[in-house]
């Protein structure tokens, strides 16, 4: 039984080896990941102890009861303890999405309904924002294009981790489920007549790349500046710091105007890209795997309808899972652990039948 151990128990003992040494912490990257691996191993390790030691209790317990069966409670609670360090090891074993642990570029962009889609855009937005910081997470609003109304069009916001976060509580593994089409039934803002309407936002949810992982080619890219437009203060219409990049083997255009300084919107409008390319080629890898490897869950596509948001019912839906609550108005408050959970324990079911 898990005889996979044996190989993550040496590896685990050389990772520690390894960060002992002070040379390793010169190279910040390195350190970095070794230390990532780490912190995934450690729960592993620890269930996998815990599961040993309760196994010899168990033969202890079994021994004892050959000589009086007075012992035969404390051998059934031994084998109780056993069974679910065992499960929840199983568990830790399931194959994970290598994204689990980055960092992300979400997405935000308003759909059908005009200026309301917009506004639950902003609502949306609103919501991850104070989810990100409920978790402990940092964020920095990349790129953002607003609406007349206060809502947006579009916007890219950067959410990342602080240190080396445990298994499935990195921001990709709990923001992955995010990805889809949201759509919220409500009386909107600009509704003189009180009647409900129906809109909807998307959510594209991109693991962020490092440098290493995606290969670009500056002959690839086609780089333009233009003036920004729309509120932003005193460089506004009078300085060429808009910027475009155009990766022209793909057609993949990103522009970022939010910062006054054109090599800052430059950089920003890289990070986007890169996510964008590894969302890319992620996607096409994902067609060529198996069905057994794909999740059942997991969606980026934009086409689908994940969630809705009913307000006149205070009621949020999740229609893969089929989840349902009736307190929208915390979950737009940041309260969204237990939605995302329902579609981590549903993925986890699927991956478990599959093993």
């Amino acid at each position: 039984m898990f005889e996979a151990m044996d190989d993550l128990l040496a590896e685990h003992a050389d990772l520690e080896k390894q960060l002992a040494d002070p040379a390793v912490h010169t190279d910040q990257t390195r350190a970095r990941n070794l230390g990532r691996r780490y912190a995934e191993l450690g729960p592993i390790v620890d269930a996998y102890r815990q599961w040993a030691s309760a196994s010899d209790d168990v033969e202890a317990a079994l021994e004892l009861v050959a000589e009086d069966p007075d012992f035969a409670a404390e051998a059934e609670e031994s084998q109780v303890r056993r069974e679910e360090w065992a499960e929840k090891l199983r568990r830790l074993l399931v194959p994970r999405d290598p994204a689990d642990d980055k960092d992300v570029i979400l997405e935000v962009k308003a759909g059908e309904g005009g200026e309301e889609s917009a506004l639950f855009a902003g609502d949306l937005l609103r919501m991850y924002l104070r989810y990100a910081e409920r978790a402990g997470w940092k964020t920095e609003i990349l790129e953002a294009n607003e609406s007349d109304l206060g809502g947006y069009k579009d916007v890219q916001v950067a959410v990342k981790t602080k240190g080396n976060p445990a298994p499935g509580e990195g921001v990709y593994a709990r923001l992955k489920f995010e990805g889809g089409v949201h759509r919220v039934q409500r009386v909107p803002a600009t509704e003189s007549q009180g009647r409900i309407h129906t809109s909807a936002a998307g959510v594209l949810v991109l693991p962020e790349a490092q440098d290493v992982e995606v290969e670009i080619n500056a002959n690839d890219l086609r780089i333009d500046v233009y003036r920004s437009s729309g509120p932003g203060g005193q460089s506004v219409n009078t300085t060429d710091s808009a910027v475009r990049i155009t990766h022209l083997p793909t057609g993949i255009v990103v522009s970022c105007q939010n910062e006054k300084s054109q090599l800052q919107n430059k950089e920003s409008a890289m990070r986007i890209l890169r996510a964008r390319m590894l969302a890319a080629a992620q996607e096409e890898a994902d067609k060529e795997a198996s069905d057994v490897r794909r999740s059942q869950v997991r969606t980026v596509d934009r086409s689908e309808r994940i969630r809705t948001y009913n307000f006149a019912e205070n009621r949020i839906s999740d229609h893969r899972v089929g989840y349902k609550a009736y307190n929208l108005d915390q979950v737009l408050d940041g309260d969204l652990d237990p939605v995302i959970q329902s579609c981590v324990d549903a993925d986890m079911a699927a991956r478990l039948a599959h093993q």
